[in-house]
């Protein structure tokens, strides 16, 4: 095999990606099953897994509710096996002072973001180790920064990365790779909704609040969910069979938040 051909995954991955009918998790779904393998996803939103193309199996299944994730694997069996986990679930959380965040935002942001992370890899274990996978674990840059009025948000992503990295130091003896992808400000939705909340917490425009933001980004621009999805797709080819327990960011070099 050669370089070039080394950046390819292998035809005929199993894949599973969670929270892959919208945003960064679809956008996986979608790499991987262009290149060749086959995905099965789960996610709370039951049109948008109506509308996923042929070839992607799902679940309905909240990964903070421990049974839900039992039902999502019993389901992913039609796989035959798992080499590639993207526990990519998580939601933004509230934006506010720590005295104005309730303790029923911080669970539901630490259950999803953290504790759902655990119950998938508690459940992956045993198919990864079969056959020497890939778990990729979605961070966030708030995960090596410091990040005002995101409290209940940076401290699950930080967790994330601390999580990822023991479970490389647990598994890389049996062959399986865990790393972490940090994407930085990710265009969509999500992000605009966390733009609109920042600039009213501190009584700026939507457009004053995005320019900040991007100021604090050395490329002055955000990133694309393909951009993600590329490189869970590199730590999926050979080419990343030496990568493990990495903290990889895909930010245009985030330099504060």
């Amino acid at each position: 095999m050669n370089v070039v051909e080394s950046l390819v995954p292998r035809a005929g991955l199993r894949v599973m990606v969670t929270a892959g009918a919208n945003g960064i998790g679809l956008a996986m779904a979608h790499a991987f099953l262009q290149a060749g393998a086959r995905v099965h996803v789960c996610d709370v939103d039951e049109q948008a897994l109506a509308a996923l193309p042929p070839g992607i199996s799902s679940t309905l299944a909240d990964v903070s509710d421990e049974a839900q994730v039992d039902r999502l694997f019993t389901d992913a069996e039609q796989l035959g096996g798992l080499d590639v986990v993207v526990n990519n679930a998580g939601i933004a959380g509230p934006t506010a002072a720590i005295e104005e965040i309730d303790g029923d935002a911080w669970r539901q942001t630490i259950d999803i973001n953290l504790n759902g992370q655990y119950y998938v890899a508690h459940r992956a274990a045993r198919g990864l180790r079969e056959s020497r996978g890939l778990l990729i674990n979605l961070a966030s840059v708030a995960g090596r920064l410091g990040f005002a009025y995101r409290t209940p948000y940076a401290a699950s992503k930080w967790a994330v990365v601390g999580l990822t990295r023991s479970l490389a130091c647990e598994w890389g003896p049996d062959g399986i790779r865990v790393n972490a992808i940090l994407p930085g400000i990710v265009s969509g939705p999500r992000i605009e909704q966390v733009i609109h909340d920042r600039a009213q917490q501190r009584g700026i425009s939507y457009a004053e609040m995005e320019k900040e933001n991007l100021s604090r980004v050395s490329m002055r621009k955000m990133v694309e969910p393909t951009d993600v999805a590329a490189m869970a797709l590199f730590l999926a080819a050979p080419g990343g069979s030496n990568i493990c327990g990495q903290a990889l960011s895909v930010c245009g070099n985030v330099e504060s938040l």
